[in-house]
């Protein structure tokens, strides 16, 4: 009989071959010394005492997990607390709570999708987009990135009676922003749902860091759903759907990733609850954190690194060098000299786009900033412009 595991380790052997291996890299709780360029803890609030004291408190009255599904016995205080919270931040009628942000996106679009609909989404979405739009059993349409036209033709000759349009607001390595105003009208347009998720929106994008659609004003509109997550700016963990009480009552109903899953550990509650707090305390951080972005990009554009043209919408400053064998050999350069940043290849991102992918902190330092230049001249100078 043949070797069931021979399969896997050819396919292992070919992406080995072709510089697509992932690996995990253990930290320590100081990242080893290296400057944290590749979190998604935009506000650099992961290890603040306030969250730590938060995530503390909640432990110490709820205890470690919350002990079932939010339809059971794991909806406690904290999480209904943070459900509003969520949707007043952001300026939705309401707001319901899951344990990660890719179970938030499965819901959401499974949930108001399904056969008789069609949805429309980005070719840049994240995996839990498009996972979300392979279970959904509609009929989707992958457009072309930010491509409004395309977008409005597919609701415009679609024959299903419902549609949604699926984006993210800021695109997680490109770093560049969706086109929420002009989608919006294409959506309203046809009857259709636009979902926006604010991943790496939430605590950057807009003067109080409220995310991409309430800066474009789209706050509270009746047909706009918006996803997001617990774990980069709010330095928890967990996920959110906030939209008007009918889709919040669906997800309750009819949600499978909601129903048929645990509740969000109370820590977690506790810890994003406090990030909530220090946002309304300190709204500079937003700004501070896409301020640090532009010197990151600027710092990249001036030694001839190809990066996001103009300034950057969020926290994501991609360094593109194309073959994924130089993106790994710059990411091994930046750990060399002391700064730990992303590296994205293929599947992640399409042939010929591997890249650096650099995540600005409002609590970036002048010396931490000092580092990573130097890096990034090694870079430049081993790989070419």
């Amino acid at each position: 009989m043949s070797d069931p595991l021979a399969r896997l380790r050819r396919a292992t052997l070919r992406r080995e071959e072709a510089g697509l291996r992932r690996r995990l890299r253990p930290r320590g709780p100081d990242f080893d010394g290296l400057i944290d360029l590749a979190s998604n803890d935009y506000l650099g609030l992961s290890r603040d005492p306030r969250l730590v004291e938060g995530a503390v408190r909640a432990v110490r009255e709820w205890g470690t997990g919350s002990t079932g599904s939010r339809l059971v016995t794991g909806t406690t205080e904290l999480h209904e607390e943070l459900d509003r919270r969520l949707a007043a931040f952001t300026g939705t009628p309401a707001g319901l709570v899951f344990s990660s942000g890719f179970l938030a996106n499965l819901g959401a679009v499974t949930a108001l999708a399904g056969p008789g609909t069609l949805v429309v989404s980005d070719q840049v979405n994240h995996a839990s987009i498009v996972d979300a739009c392979r279970l959904s059993r509609a009929r989707v349409v992958i457009s072309p990135h930010r491509d409004v036209a395309a977008v409005e033709e597919a609701l415009a000759r679609r024959e299903e009676e419902h549609a949604l349009v699926v984006t993210d607001a800021v695109f997680s390595v490109d770093g560049d922003l969706a086109p929420l105003r002009e989608l919006h009208a294409a959506a309203r347009r046809h009857g259709a749902l636009l979902v926006v998720d604010e991943a790496h929106a939430l605590g950057v994008v807009g003067e109080y860091g409220q995310g991409a659609a309430h800066a474009a004003g789209l706050a509270g509109e009746p047909d706009v759903v918006l996803t997001l997550t617990l774990s980069k700016s709010l330095a928890s963990q967990g996920g959110a759907v906030l939209g008007a009480p009918e889709v919040i009552e669906t997800l309750v109903d009819v949600g499978r990733s909601f129903i048929f899953d645990t509740g969000l550990a109370p820590a977690a509650a506790g810890a994003a609850l406090a990030a909530l707090d220090v946002l309304a305390a300190e709204p500079e951080l937003p700004a501070r954190a896409r301020r640090q972005a532009r010197r990151i990009r600027d710092m990249a554009a001036g030694l001839g690194l190809a990066t996001t043209p103009g300034s950057p919408d969020a926290a994501v400053v991609p360094v593109v060098l194309g073959d994924p064998h130089a993106a790994v050999r710059a990411a091994d350069i930046c750990f060399e000299h002391g700064a730990r940043v992303g590296c994205f290849r293929p599947p992640s991102v399409p042939p010929g786009r591997a890249c650096l992918r650099l995540t600005a902190r409002a609590s970036l330092t002048e010396a931490e900033l000092t580092v990573l230049e130097g890096a990034l001249q090694k870079v430049r100078a081993e790989t070419g412009p």
